[in-house]
């Protein structure tokens, strides 16, 4: 990969008019007002492009991106991000999208010390806190995967609790949260089973996704998401992360 940064818009240029080759009037098409279906909460890492993944076009998934795919209350950035999505943009699936390999995961699971990123990296750290005695149990070589798993399915209800969410819902527009992992060692997405959609409980979908989690990585539980608990964080006043 060139380093020099005239290259890029080489690159560019090529790809443009080879687009334009191979689908005429795409770009004609493109410039009509976006209206997406998706949008995606992904990480940052540059291995995790959301079009090229799913398959979809420019134009036909909303994206947000951070270190670790964190969503908190108090980022407006993700928060503005998410109401623009579901306001303005109208999306039906929201999907949050952890990957394996993940390296603000893996700093959280050996609390290692980057500067400015480690309080953002501590949102993480406290989902890792919360499943201590599940993430002792998993084998040492997968648990930062198995933390990845988990902070999906936090980031789910994170997202499901906002005020966004909340006033979506009571005024009946059909709009659904999915966490999902992402394989960059083979570029398969995995459902991991927590989808909120304000038909169920909340609490009840996060504890079996958590049950879930426990059982693919430990071989503990029945799998089924309907086994009580280790987690011993705090919590979450709408919903209690604990399983």
């Amino acid at each position: 990969m060139s380093d020099n940064l005239p290259d890029l818009f080489a690159h560019n240029r090529h790809w443009a008019a080879q687009v334009e080759r191979d689908r005429p009037g795409f770009f004609t098409s493109l410039v009509k007002q976006q209206t997406p279906k998706y949008m995606w909460i992904g990480c940052s890492d540059s291995r995790v492009p959301a079009n090229q993944i799913t398959g979809l076009e420019p134009g036909e998934v909303f994206v947000h991106r951070n270190v670790a795919n964190i969503v908190v209350h108090s980022d407006l950035n993700a928060l503005s991000a998410i109401q623009f999505a579901v306001e303005r943009l109208k999306v039906q699936h929201i999907m949050v999208v952890g990957h394996y390999g993940c390296s603000g995961v893996q700093a959280a699971m050996e609390g290692a010390r980057i500067g400015i990123a480690d309080n953002w990296i501590r949102h993480i750290q406290d989902v890792r806190d919360r499943h201590r005695v599940l993430l002792e149990s998993v084998p040492a070589e997968s648990r930062a995967d198995a933390l990845c798993e988990l902070n999906v399915a936090e980031q789910v209800v994170n997202v499901a609790v906002s005020t966004v969410m909340v006033d979506a819902w009571s005024r009946g527009q059909n709009v659904s949260i999915h966490g999902w992992a992402f394989g960059v060692h083979d570029g398969l997405l995995q459902d991991l089973g927590i989808t909120a959609d304000n038909t169920k409980p909340l609490e009840t979908q996060y504890k079996a996704a958590v049950q879930r989690i426990r059982y693919k990585w430990t071989g503990n539980g029945n799998g089924n998401g309907n086994g009580n608990g280790n987690g011993n964080g705090t919590h979450n006043p709408e919903v209690t992360k604990e399983a």
